[in-house]
């Protein structure tokens, strides 16, 4: 029996401005539209193959990754898609941003892309709404931090201090920790404009992490500059997001949850070079939708790290969430006679 007729869905592209209009002030929202589809995950109800990193021999510290994966079924209610997203740290010196990326939507009964979405404001949305959701999920049987530190100041740190101040998070002080003086500032700035309490520029990461309850890493270093785990002697709530500054001593002496065991355990994480040192997984205490479901007990008498690799299948969650606002707006732009070979035969 031959399938159900189907149509070519319209293409549409979706700008950064409409995209910021979309996700802005729905922390709240997009925080359980994130552990949704980490439960999905969980539950076997996405696809989330490994991610693809285009390297370059003449330019080593810059990269291009490709996410593919797919949310849901192929029955019209899921979408299929992948990001594309590049990080170039010499942007920075240059003026503008690090990483730029744009997100395709497809279809899952034609196969159709029907959306290409600017996904660097996607990209930071889901990983700061996972490290919200994160910070709140592991503090729950602990004291509510109340002096959060930030190691890197750039745009993924700026929006997870928006999305825990969004998501009801207040601080007696703010620690701040750059290599560049002039981004610790301006970060300073961002919070003091954006939220009470103190803010404090560090001098040296130890100095921070020390005097940090909740310590949320977000810098494009390649390899661990943290090394000594007595610097969190006070067994803080760690949140790994950029996943490389920790030794594998700091991981083996903390509690570690990931986001996806098998996708955290590649390209040289922190949590991979603790595999890599011991032979074994064994330090891996559990996922992030086990936290959420209730089946793993986070102890309160030791330093947790949250290590999220950060899943494909969250950038296709909310730029479909983004994709349904824009249109429920009226507002698509959509591009007429994209796919224009149409006839099988002419």
């Amino acid at each position: 029996m031959p399938p159900p007729p189907a149509s070519v869905p319209a293409f549409s592209v979706i700008p950064g401005a409409q995209v910021a209009r979309a996700l802005g002030g729905r922390e709240k929202q997009l925080v359980e539209l994130v552990e949704d589809t980490y439960r999905a995950h969980g539950a076997g109800a996405t696809v989330n193959p490994p991610s693809y990193f285009l390297r370059f021999p003449d330019r080593p510290s810059s990269r291009i990754i490709a996410l593919p994966a797919s949310l849901g079924s192929g029955d019209g209610t899921g979408v299929d898609g992948i990001k594309w997203i590049s990080s170039f740290p010499e942007n920075v010196a240059r003026g503008v941003p690090r990483a730029s990326a744009v997100l395709i939507l497809n279809d899952p009964v034609t196969g159709y892309p029907y959306a290409c979405l600017e996904s660097s404001i996607i990209s930071a949305t889901r990983t700061a709404a996972s490290a919200a959701s994160a910070a709140e999920r592991l503090s729950r049987d602990r004291d509510r931090p109340r002096r959060v530190g930030f190691v890197g100041t750039g745009l993924i740190a700026r929006y997870i201090h928006q999305f825990l101040v969004g998501t009801g998070w207040t601080f007696d002080e703010v620690g701040v920790f750059d290599l560049s003086a002039d981004s610790a500032e301006g970060f300073r700035g961002h919070v003091q404009r954006t939220a009470p309490g103190e803010v404090r520029v560090h001098d040296s990461v130890e100095s921070l992490v020390r005097g940090s309850d909740l310590v949320v890493f977000a810098t494009v270093a390649g390899t661990p500059h943290v090394h000594d785990p007595a610097w969190f002697d006070h067994h803080p709530l760690v949140l790994n997001v950029s996943l490389r500054d920790l030794s594998a001593e700091i991981v083996l002496s903390s509690f570690n949850v990931l986001d996806d065991v098998e996708h955290c355990l590649k390209a040289d994480t922190s949590p991979h070079l603790a595999e890599q040192a011991t032979g074994n997984r064994d330090f891996v205490d559990g996922t992030l939708d086990q936290v959420l479901d209730g089946t793993l007990a986070v102890p309160t008498d030791r330093t947790v790290v949250f290590s999220p690799f950060g899943l494909g299948v969250l950038d296709l969650a909310v730029g479909r969430f983004v994709h349904a606002e824009v249109a429920r707006a009226g507002e698509l732009h959509t591009v007429d006679d994209f796919f224009h070979e149409l006839s099988r035969h002419g």
